[in-house]
């Protein structure tokens, strides 16, 4: 088997990568994995917590030991399936903050500022909010369909209010030309259904002749002469090499990418060595780099009966789930990330670094623990940890998981940057709009206040936002720690190159879906060698009092 371009890894890149080469009429073979994504856990986007915790659809990753927060190994959840995380996630879709952009180009990540990102993120959605489109900012006749949730529960109004009241920005859209602010929070929802890369880019494609999924384990890159010319894949008990006669595209996550990368050669020297792999390019930052947002839940018990605990159990679900099937409605239709915000820590941060996803319910992502009845909860945790971790291989052995170590919390202004985080909520849930709401705080209790007690609170309960990548970074093809060139190639092999979050070269604000998606996006281009879309002119937001306030 061979085509033009072979895709390693059906996700949020991988799918928009296939829908663009396809419809340019090059012949392209997606190489996943991961089974179907058919069924009622991942497109009804209510029972958001099952698919992720499914073997059937999840890697099953989990860190190394953290040693900052006492030795426990945390969840790495990806999505093993077709549209990978983008069918297991939560369906948040925030693009990130223009500074994000901008500073990746000033990293060396040259043409991937917000003016030269923004008209891809306007390419990639159909958006149904408001009147972005007709202000330069959002797209309106993408793949993605991006919406809003109901936002019937009084408490989602209260959240956003609590802000206003507390001297917070208020937004009418983050995605738009401001981000910091109070406001509605957008998903990948349309028509009730989980709108995943796959339903957005890949569906769409595998209706064209030229574009088609083998499901099989990509085992390594097959260079010869200096040139990615296949994939080796196992399938059925066999090992056989799909040939790519253009090139080889990796889109398989920030945890995948770097492992094939490294199974092929391309990596630090010294560790490939020590798993008898030939080194074909001598790159450190493979694998190095690692980021991930961490988090906290802040929960609080509610005085009044309205939240979506009356449904965690049998009957309730029973309910959710049967509405769901027969109309395509109700509580099922949303993810329940209805309101968020997203805020600055302090005079003199320039941008936002502090992100809330409020929910209606006081419940573990995972779903395996609820709180004690009635109550919501915000998730929150700093946007720009200064922690590196690093993917490294346990062996050459191709079925064998990665070693991951984030290093969360490695850094000591990621301390200080957490607590204040805790308190900042404190004062936002203290506010008259959560008077007749907030019966009591449960976690972390208000028992919890010394920076030590904080500081206990946070190494026993901190999770992660699952936001994992900056694996391969983007960068000058003089950077020794760039692994990617601004055109997404591999530096040192011809043929081949890195669509993904891996290639962040700094964590974005907010969830990873978009960007991810975003680089699927623009990197297309790069491969079928046409010019870059124009870039933007479109002026962002900034706190003209950023430096004197911190709201």
């Amino acid at each position: 088997m061979e085509a033009d371009y072979v895709v390693v890894g059906a996700g949020s890149g991988g799918c928009a990568m296939a829908y663009r080469l396809a419809e340019a009429g090059k012949r392209v073979i997606v190489i996943e994995y991961g089974g179907s994504d058919a069924g009622p856990f991942i497109q009804m986007p209510g029972a958001l917590s099952y698919p992720m915790n499914m073997a059937l659809y999840d890697w099953g990753f989990s860190s190394e030991p953290e040693p900052h927060l006492d030795g426990r190994r945390l969840a790495t959840p990806r999505g093993k399936v077709i549209g990978g995380s983008s069918s297991v996630n939560g369906m948040v879709f925030v693009r990130g903050h223009a500074k994000d952009f901008d500073h990746w180009a000033e990293s060396g990540a040259v043409g991937w500022g917000f003016a030269d990102v923004l008209p891809y993120f306007k390419r990639m959605e159909t958006w149904h909010g408001g009147n972005g489109v007709a202000n330069g900012f959002r797209g309106a006749s993408g793949p993605l369909h991006v919406t809003r949730g109901p936002r019937t529960n009084p408490l989602f109004h209260a959240f956003v209010e609590a802000g206003r009241q507390a001297g917070y920005e208020v937004t009418d859209d983050y995605n738009g030309e401001k981000q910091e602010g109070f406001g509605a929070f957008e998903a990948t929802i349309w028509k009730g259904r989980r709108w995943s890369a796959a339903n957005a880019y890949l569906k769409p494609a595998l209706k064209r002749e030229n574009c088609t999924v083998v499901r099989a384990l990509a085992r390594k890159i097959v260079v010869r002469d200096g040139r990615a010319v296949g994939v080796e894949i196992e399938r059925g008990g066999r090992v056989e090499v799909i040939g790519a006669r253009a090139e080889v595209i990796l889109a398989a996550s920030s945890i995948n990418t770097p492992k094939l990368l490294m199974l092929s050669g391309f990596g630090p020297a010294g560790h490939l060595a020590e798993h008898g792999i030939d080194v074909l390019a001598d790159r450190p930052g493979v694998g190095a780099n690692l980021q991930d947002h961490l988090e906290v839940y802040m929960q609080f018990a509610s005085k009044q009966p309205i939240t979506l605990y009356k449904y965690w159990n049998l009957w309730g679900k029973a309910f959710v789930g049967a509405q769901w099937l027969l109309t395509g409605t109700g509580l099922g239709a949303s993810n329940q990330f209805e309101s968020c915000a997203f805020i600055r820590s302090d005079k003199g941060v320039d941008y936002p670094d502090i992100q809330y996803h409020f929910l209606p319910i006081a419940v573990r992502y995972d779903g395996k623990a609820v709180a004690e009845g009635h109550g919501f909860q915000a998730h929150t945790g700093p946007m720009r940890s200064k922690s590196r971790g690093t993917v490294t291989l346990r062996s050459s052995d191709p079925k064998e998981a990665p070693a991951i170590r984030f290093n969360y919390m490695s850094h000591p202004d990621d301390w200080d940057e957490f607590r204040k985080c805790i308190r900042l909520t404190r004062d936002i849930f203290a506010q008259p709009a959560f008077e007749s709401f907030v019966k009591h705080e449960i976690q972390p209790g208000p028992d919890v206040r010394s920076d030590d007690e904080i500081d206990a609170f946070i190494r026993e309960h901190a999770e992660s936002a699952y936001h994992p990548c900056g694996t391969a970074k983007l960068g000058r093809r003089d950077d020794p720690m760039a692994v990617v060139d601004p055109e997404c190639l591999v530096i040192g092999v011809e043929g081949l190159r890195v669509a993904d979050s891996s290639i962040f070269p700094r964590i974005t604000n907010g969830n990873l879906n978009a960007p991810s998606i975003m680089v699927g996006e623009k990197a297309a281009d790069h491969v079928l060698g046409r010019g870059m879309l124009s870039p933007s002119n479109a002026e962002p937001w900034m706190s003209a009092r950023w430096r004197e306030s911190q709201r």
